[in-house]
C-alpha cells in the first residue's frame, strides 16, 4: 500500500513540478500530503470518498 501512495504522489506532484531547491520541493510535499492528499483526495481504499468525507459518515453511523 506504502508503494501506492509513493507512486500517486510521484506521479501527481513530483514528475509534474520543478523545483528550484530542496527546500521547495519538501514544502511543496509537506502542502501536498497535509493540504490534499490526506484530507480530500478520493481514496479507493474508501470507497472512492475523501478521508474528510468518510470519517464524517463513520462518525454519524457510529
Amino acid at each position: 500500500m506504502v508503494e501506492t501512495v509513493f507512486k500517486t504522489i510521484k506521479n501527481e506532484l513530483i514528475w509534474r513540478t520543478s523545483f528550484q531547491t530542496r527546500r521547495a520541493a519538501e514544502l511543496a510535499l509537506g502542502r501536498y500530503i497535509d493540504g490534499f492528499y490526506n484530507p480530500r483526495r478520493r481514496h479507493s481504499a474508501l470507497g472512492y470518498k475523501s478521508p474528510t468525507s468518510f470519517e464524517a459518515e463513520m462518525a454519524i453511523t457510529e
